[in-house]
């Protein structure tokens, strides 16, 4: 059975993030995109765990689900049935060590509530202040978080969050490491995955041979329901051995029989991706901030160093100085695991028709393709060896002539077109997302030079 798993959210005691984050709206919202599994997200923060263990009942070793659902949601588990919740967590660890200041974030998964309890007790006892935020700042270095989770359950793993991003990825311009065994030290051992984040994918970090021993994973990071599933990870697991365990074993198998691919966002479309000044509105490649000494020729203040020119820094030929060390972009290690990346529906709906991702029009045609496509539960659609619904039906398996059917021909083409990769992405900088472009202004006039046919709208 596939699995699709976003193990990565947030909830709404997390700093900036919707108050709509709760547990039912993220388990309707979850079956809406076709995510099989759902990280909890928070579950250091007492309030949301509390919420977590009331709304909640395993159904499944270390997987639970909703023990009320709301009447559209189907009340079976699984990946024909109501999302299933994974304890996950995200942390930021801000220290001080040697004459730099470290701010990493590092996703904690646990087998089970009782696992979570014990994560609390050692948290509390070298004082982090749990109460403060769903995503704790604590001065926990990274190698002491390991000890502390891992004597807590052996089950329960960590994993660095958004590893690239500049200021509290592990590999970060700011404050990052060069490797994850400076970061972690001894407990390193433990590290068998790193989480890619939006702004760098799976190619960016193939060119990189010390972490060709680690899985790359991805998840959304969602701080709104509809950004569940941006990025997440997709298993073959056989349903009757469907558990946290297996989910874990999969994560870390690097086999593409059972970890059969990532979805993943455009890394040009991630808000990190490139060098820039956001005040100054300038950004630009790795090679340009060379040639401007990392200055911004509009202020004179010094750029923000995005993921790309981090990556390049840490990549082989960077690196090694050798041209021969053959891992330029496009290099392909041993047992990597493949990745797909899409555009959310509504941003290719928004995009195809010129209009606003939260305008009415949008989100009228969004709710239907996806009510559509949801009617359908009862068979498996539109192969027989599909298994998820919802939005990534829509996005990875309808035939174009399906699609069309639900939406129209303008949209149906949209969504192949970003299946093929015929996109135009101009990157995101310095905390400002990149903006995505399906068809260039002279194609959008051809297509549209006729009274739009939107189909069954």
């Amino acid at each position: 059975m596939r699995i699709i798993a976003d193990l990565q959210i947030h909830s709404k005691y997390s700093r900036a993030c919707s108050q709509e984050l709760n547990p039912k709206n993220t388990g309707l919202w979850a079956d809406k995109k076709g995510i099989g599994v759902i990280g909890t997200g928070d579950f250091t923060h007492p309030k949301w765990l509390a919420e977590l263990k009331e709304a909640l009942e395993e159904v499944k070793p270390g997987l639970y689900q909703l023990k009320s659902p709301p009447p559209n949601l189907p009340r079976q588990g699984g990946g024909r049935g109501q999302p299933l919740f994974m304890c996950t967590a995200e942390v930021s660890s801000i220290y001080k060590l040697g004459d730099k200041v470290r701010r990493v974030h590092n996703l904690i998964f646990a087998p089970n509530f009782e696992a979570v309890d014990k994560i609390i007790i050692g948290l509390e006892k070298v004082g982090a202040n749990l109460k403060s935020d769903g995503r704790p700042i604590m001065g926990v270095h990274c190698d002491d978080l390991v000890k502390i989770v891992k004597e807590a359950s052996p089950e329960a793993e960590v994993i660095p969050a958004h590893a690239w991003t500049p200021h509290f990825g592990v590999f970060g311009s700011l404050s990052g490491f060069n490797s994850i065994e400076e970061a972690f030290g001894d407990q390193s051992k433990y590290i068998r995955a790193i989480e890619t984040g939006l702004s760098s994918d799976p190619k960016m970090n193939w060119q990189i041979s010390q972490l060709d021993k680690y899985s790359l994973t991805s998840n959304s990071d969602a701080h709104s329901l509809r950004k569940l599933g941006r990025e997440a990870n997709v298993f073959e697991i056989d349903e009757k051995k469907l558990s946290y365990a297996e989910i874990i074993s999969a994560l870390y198998s690097k086999d593409t029989k059972r970890f059969l691919y990532t979805i993943e966002f455009f890394p040009e479309e991630g808000k990190y991706h490139l060098d820039g000044h956001r005040d100054c509105k300038f950004s630009c490649l790795p090679s340009q901030t060379k040639k401007l000494k990392g200055i911004c020729p509009v202020c004179g203040k010094k750029l923000l160093v995005g993921v790309l020119s981090r990556v390049d820094a840490l990549s082989d030929p960077s690196r090694l100085r050798l041209a021969e060390a053959g891992r330029e972009l496009g290099f392909t290690p041993p047992r990597a695991i493949p990745f797909k990346s899409v555009i959310p529906l509504e941003e290719i709906i928004g995009e195809t028709f010129d209009v606003g991702v939260q305008s009415k029009r949008v989100v009228e045609i969004y709710e239907r393709m996806v009510a559509t496509v949801s009617r359908v539960r009862s068979r498996p659609y539109p192969t027989p060896d599909s298994d998820s619904f919802g939005e990534f039906s829509i996005l990875l398996d309808l035939p174009e002539n399906q699609i069309a059917k639900i939406s129209s021909p303008e949209i149906a083409q949209a969504i192949i077109r970003v299946r093929e990769g015929k996109v135009q992405v101009e990157g995101g900088y310095d905390g400002v997302f990149g903006k995505i472009h399906i068809y260039e202004e002279t194609e959008r006039e051809k297509i549209f030079k006729k009274p739009k046919q939107m189909g069954l709208f």
